[in-house]
């Protein structure tokens, strides 16, 4: 992708659908006149009256206790410097959003105008009242340390600097594994920090705190090596000062057994790796590229413990992992500040979690046959689902037994149980999906490359590295559309099915073609003709090993695509019936529904047959299906046709397949509220578990649904995803979104992954 596009890619995100990336959703109901005069005026005058007789009324009356401020004044933006205030709000809005998206947490992005120290710490000291914390953000180093510990000492809030933390906690953790994986003692690893900033200093801290040496710590900045006898040494670095005799980043290294980089790229040759102690311990964290590539490192040293910020490198340290959990245990029981307590517990949860068995949706979604402890993951991946479970808790029990939680947690199973159920997997889990497409790209044909908004889905996939493409259509058109939208057509193929240089091809699929199908009334004349249009050609491709999947369907009737399908592919062993489900990926987590697209009124066994097959499709993604099957009436109330067919689908099912979690008939609302299922039907297979599967009776039932909540509550879909094909092949929706597009290419090609494993 060239400069331009990427400048261009990045500007859209942010300024499309609407300009920025967060907003404001309200909590409670405002339909009526009463709603609105209980929200403000006269009804809202009762809370302000009840907090301040009793300000901790606060937290039960507005959103305090999960409102945290991500404060900046733009002085040291990522790797963009003193940018200003207003140039990094983008930056503190995106923090926003991971908050959000990883803890559930709710965020006022604030950029404070001054440089100066003593106006940004008053600033921010009368806003304080509206946060339960306050995340001070891109800062630059000395007046970052104190603007925190002033902030610490004056209010009662948690306040922490993420630049200095973040990192400081996701590499102890790391730092404490591969010291036990290499067999060393913390207290004598000799240790070179390159960089002396905000992070740096806090590493080297917090290391200290976990048995590091303050005389085996060697802290180097753009000068050389931080020694006493230099002058103008901030209070920081003259902490970490060294009277040994070294004066370069190639003296500090030899022997070593860490080095810490914070610092710029390529600062580490391989010569300086060599001269490291056995076994050493190399965190590269300079971004985007780090002091030492991964590739020369390894290469260098077969028994390096590499890691690095990059994620298509092993052993990430990215502040993902750290920042929300924190803050979410933190807020959970009111603490008044973030101390070395919670921070050490953070530590000591992420290094504990790297050391249990992986469930496997996270290897599915990072595309490992299996992540174990050792050399190649020594922390955990931002994608895993315990993290919310394990980190906060941990924080939330060392405020409580450090003393500065103003709240108590009497059961911490309950407490672990709500932090499991906080957050949704909604687009976490498109997150996940790609990642584990990106693991293994497979070749997909798009039979429909003429039109703009597929070649803008082609375009992406290529560049985020989800797939190749192969574009069916006309050539020159092709190449005029790629133009315009600055996709470059050198590594690209493009086949025109039609054209006089593809003859030969098309009369090899034709041959093979006819010849399957001579006795179903086919001629030779009409599979050359059927190979001249692309969905015929396209399927073919993929039927001979030339492609890997197929997406088709952007701008034709569903019928008119999966025909070709259906005759050229056909079924995988053992498949008596092709079916399809929808994948809606919802604020609760990713919801499938079935069948969406082809069975329009299936029997009771072809409705336990499509059952088997949606909850084998959710387990290819990593997720353990939890099925309801759906219609108007509950068991055994009503003896009409639908539930009296799904009764019987739903006994097969037990008889036959006892391990599925599977139930019904039900009504929706009963099968997704657990309170009403678990009072009427106490007896239920799905008492206190939550679907994830949902089989309607018809399709029209399945079809309506997930199109009534893709269009009113803007859930998105992915899907129809074709089941029980034996390659894979996969219809898009009728005038399919560009990312609705993407996603379905990285389904098609995890589901091709599953398919040539």
């Amino acid at each position: 992708m060239d400069a331009e596009k990427k400048k261009k890619d990045a500007l859209d995100y942010h300024e499309f659908p609407t300009p920025g990336k967060i907003k404001m959703v309200p909590t409670t109901k405002y339909a009526t006149q009463r709603d609105l005069a209980l929200a403000y005026s006269p009804g809202v005058a009762e809370p302000c009256l009840a907090i301040e007789k009793n300000p901790s009324d606060v937290y039960r009356y507005t959103t305090k206790g999960n409102l945290v401020a991500v404060i900046s004044n733009g002085t040291a933006v990522l790797g963009l410097g003193d940018i200003g205030a207003l140039a990094s709000k983008p930056v503190m809005e995106g923090k926003g959003l991971l908050f959000k998206i990883f803890a559930d947490i709710d965020v006022f992005d604030i950029e404070v105008d001054t440089k100066d120290v003593d106006k940004f710490i008053e600033t921010v000291k009368q806003i304080a009242p509206t946060f339960g914390g306050i995340n001070l953000e891109d800062i630059k180093a000395p007046e970052a340390f104190e603007i925190e510990r002033r902030l610490k000492e004056e209010l009662n809030i948690p306040v922490m600097h993420d630049d200095q933390h973040g990192t400081a906690i996701i590499s102890a953790a790391a730092l404490l594994n591969a010291t036990e994986l290499v067999g060393k003692k913390i207290e004598e690893l000799k240790i070179v920090v390159s960089g002396a900033g905000a992070a740096a200093i806090s590493c080297s801290r917090l290391y200290k705190s976990f048995g590091v040496q303050a005389q085996n710590i060697v802290m180097t900045d753009s000068k050389g090596v931080i020694r006493s006898d230099r002058t103008n040494l901030t209070e920081q670095k003259a902490e970490f000062a060294t009277d040994r005799d070294l004066h370069t980043l190639e003296d500090a290294m030899k022997d070593s057994d860490v080095f810490i980089g914070l610092s710029m790229a390529d600062l580490v040759t391989p010569e300086m790796l060599l001269s490291m102690a056995k076994d050493p311990i190399v965190f590269a964290m300079a971004n985007p590229n780090p002091e030492i590539k991964y590739d020369v490192a390894v290469k260098t040293r077969e028994d390096v413990i590499m890691a690095t910020g990059r994620s298509d490198n092993p052993n990430q340290v990215n502040n993902v992992l750290g920042f929300p959990f924190i803050f979410r245990g933190a807020l959970d029981v009111k603490a008044t500040g973030i101390n070395e307590e919670m921070k050490k517990a953070a530590v000591i949860a992420l290094a504990e979690l790297a050391k249990k068995p992986v469930p496997e949706a996270v290897n599915i979604a990072y595309g490992k046959t299996k992540l174990i402890f050792g050399k190649d993951y020594i922390i955990p991946k931002p994608f895993d689902p315990r993290l919310i479970s394990e980190v906060p808790l941990a924080v939330a029990k060392a405020a409580i037994e450090s003393g500065v939680a103003q709240q108590e947690i009497e059961d911490w199973a309950a407490y672990e149980q709500e932090l499991s159920e906080r957050i949704g997997d909604n687009n976490k889990f498109v997150a996940k999906l790609t990642t584990r497409a990106k693991q293994d790209p497979k070749r997909v044909v798009y039979p429909e490359a003429d039109q703009l908004q597929v070649l803008k889905a082609a375009q992406i996939a290529y560049e985020e590295g989800i797939a190749t493409p192969i574009l069916l259509g006309n050539k020159v058109q092709i190449k005029n559309l790629m133009e315009q939208i600055s996709f470059n057509t050198e590594n690209i193929e493009i086949i025109d099915p039609k054209s006089e240089e593809e003859k030969e091809r098309r009369e090899h699929y034709a041959s093979i073609y006819w010849k399957n199908n001579e006795r179903k009334g086919i001629t030779f004349y009409e599979a050359k003709s059927l190979m001249r249009e692309r969905n015929y050609f396209g399927a073919m491709m993929v039927n001979l090993a030339d492609a890997d999947a197929l997406l088709s369907g952007y701008s034709r009737n569903y019928s008119s695509v999966v025909k070709p399908m259906l005759s050229l592919i056909g079924l995988a062993d053992g498949v008596q019936r092709a079916a399809a489900t929808n994948l809606m990926i919802t604020d609760n987590g990713p919801l499938f529904i079935s069948d969406t697209s082809l069975n329009v009124d299936p029997d009771d066994q072809q409705l336990s047959t499509i059952t088997q097959m949606t909850a084998n499709a959710a387990e290819m993604f990593g997720i353990n299906p939890v099925v309801a099957l759906i219609t108007y009436a509950n068991f055994r109330s009503s003896k009409n046709d639908d539930p009296k067919k799904v009764q019987k689908a739903v006994s097969y099912l037990h008889k036959n397949h006892p391990n599925l979690i599977v139930d019904g008939p039900l009504q929706a609302d009963f099968a997704l509220n657990k309170k009403m299922l678990k009072e009427s039907y106490p007896f239920s297979k799905l008492v206190d578990k939550k679907p994830n599967v949902l089989v309607f009776p018809n399709l029209s039932a399945a079809n309506s649904t997930y199109k009534l909540l893709k269009e009113l509550y803007k859930a998105s879909s992915v899907g129809p995803i074709l089941l029980g094909m034996k390659k894979s092949v996969h219809v898009l929706q009728l005038g399919a979104s560009v990312e609705e597009m993407v996603n379905m290419t990285a389904i098609a090609v995890v589901d091709a992954q599953r398919i040539n494993s």
